[in-house]
């Protein structure tokens, strides 16, 4: 079997809330690797019309090709069909909100996709041994980025107790908190089940993009996961290092191959 690199690729960078120069090297850096030819990327602007700094020094640093000041379901079409200043390309990449995920999903078929990844929504399943501290910052660090789910699960009551108290000490030392707590207000909550089992499968029902098993032993939880995008394994692990599957996440039936989340 021959790989051969595509012609032309898209990068959707988000930055209308908050600068993801990450999000501009997880996709242009794999283009580059495997040779392809023009990478074009499509970025909001600020109000008054210029792109976020950090965003345009990663972009050099990754040697793109093009940039374009379009963001949303616009830049994906864009991208998709071509217009009088945007040439169509042959593959999309990159993380959005809701509407970017949905715009994904309705061009996919006239150009490839890397996956439909979602909104930053974290579903997080906690033990009596798990720091509130960490479960705070890790529900925190995904309430930020977009108007999302962040839940936690526990057997624990005084775990949600703390964690709650824990998300409030935290919330003002973010320098996105408001967004955060809108988020929070809006789409988050803290459960307390019977126990694990009852976590979990409500866990499955929910199918979260990240799913962390923050337990003393998450591989005995593991096997028992059917609906998640990425699973973060143990307190130590947030959304950094994951197991993924393709296709597992049935909340949204997957459209193209899934790879690896990019925030």
């Amino acid at each position: 079997m021959e790989y051969r690199p595509l012609a032309r690729v898209g990068l959707c960078v988000p930055g209308g809330r908050a600068a993801y120069p990450s999000s501009v090297l997880m996709t242009a850096i794999p283009a580059q690797v495997a040779g392809v030819d023009e990478i074009a990327m499509v970025t909001p602007c600020r109000p008054d019309g210029t792109v976020r700094p950090e965003t345009l020094v990663a972009a050099r640093e990754a040697d793109l090709t093009e940039v374009y000041r379009i963001s949303g379901a616009p830049a994906v079409a864009a991208l998709a069909y071509g217009t009088k200043t945007i040439r169509r390309v042959d593959k999309i990449v990159g993380p959005g909100n809701i509407f970017v995920t949905l715009a994904k999903r309705e061009v996919y078929g006239a150009v490839a996709l890397d996956m439909l990844a979602g909104p930053s929504e974290v579903l997080i399943i906690a033990d009596a041994e798990a720091d509130p501290r960490f479960l705070a910052a890790d529900l925190l660090s995904q309430a930020e980025h977009d108007p999302a789910a962040a839940v936690l699960l526990t057997p624990d009551e005084r775990v949600a107790r703390e964690t709650l108290a824990e998300i409030e000490r935290q919330l003002p030392k973010l320098s996105r908190e408001k967004a955060a707590r809108d988020c929070l207000e809006r789409y988050g909550f803290i459960a307390v089940t019977r126990d694990l089992a009852q976590a979990v499968a409500l866990a499955n029902q929910f199918a979260p993009e990240h799913l962390e098993l923050a337990v003393a032993k998450p591989e005995a939880l593991l096997g028992k996961i059917r609906c998640a995008g990425a699973v973060f394994m143990g307190a130590h692990t947030p959304s950094r290092s994951a197991i993924t599957w393709p296709g597992r996440r049935t909340c949204c039936p997957p459209a193209a191959p899934r790879g690896s989340s990019a925030d």
